[in-house]
C-alpha cells in the first residue's frame, strides 16, 4: 500500500497538503512507481540549513534535500523531501509566481531524485529540468524550472 505523509513543522508559508500529494502521485505514476512510501517535511531556513551542513557539508540553507531509504530497484520505494519553504518564498517572489508552484516544483525535483535522476551532468540535468517541467503542466502549473534552484 502507498503512502505520502506530510508535515510542516512551521507557520512561515501555508503547505495545501491535498495538492502537494496529488503532485507526488502525479511523478509517481509518470515515473511507473506503485508502490511507494514518501514522507514530506516542509521546513524552515533554520532547519534545512543544519540538515544539508549534517549531510552533505553545504553550509547554507537549500531548497529541498532528498533522502532515499530503498536501495535503487527496490520493490517498494522509500524516501523522505525535506523542503525549504523560506528559500521557496524568496524564489516565487523573485520570479513572480505564487510560492505553491515553487513548493511543486522542489517536491517533483526531489521526487525525481529518489526515482534515480540526477543533475549532475549538463544531459542529466536537463533530462531533469525537462520532465519537471512535463510534471508541472500535467498537474497544471507553469513552466518555472530551468533556472537554478
Amino acid at each position: 500500500m502507498s503512502k505520502i505523509a506530510i508535515h510542516c513543522p512551521q507557520e512561515l508559508v501555508p503547505v495545501d497538503r491535498g495538492r502537494m500529494r496529488e503532485i507526488a502521485r502525479a511523478v509517481f505514476d509518470g515515473e511507473s512507481v506503485a508502490d511507494y512510501e514518501l514522507s514530506l517535511a516542509f521546513v524552515d531556513n533554520t532547519t534545512i540549513h543544519r540538515l544539508n551542513k549534517q549531510y552533505l557539508e553545504h553550509d547554507e540553507p537549500t531548497d529541498v534535500l532528498s533522502f532515499p531509504y530503498s536501495a535503487a530497484n527496490a520493490k517498494k520505494l522509500e524516501g523522505e523531501l525535506v523542503i525549504g519553504v523560506e528559500i521557496a518564498l524568496a524564489q516565487a517572489s523573485e520570479r513572480g509566481h505564487d510560492v505553491g508552484a515553487e513548493l511543486a516544483l522542489y517536491v517533483i525535483h526531489g521526487l525525481l531524485h529518489l526515482c534515480g535522476y540526477d543533475d549532475k551532468s549538463p544531459f542529466a540535468e536537463e533530462e531533469m529540468r525537462e520532465r519537471e517541467r512535463r510534471y508541472l503542466a500535467q498537474v497544471g502549473l507553469p513552466a518555472i524550472s530551468g533556472e537554478k534552484h
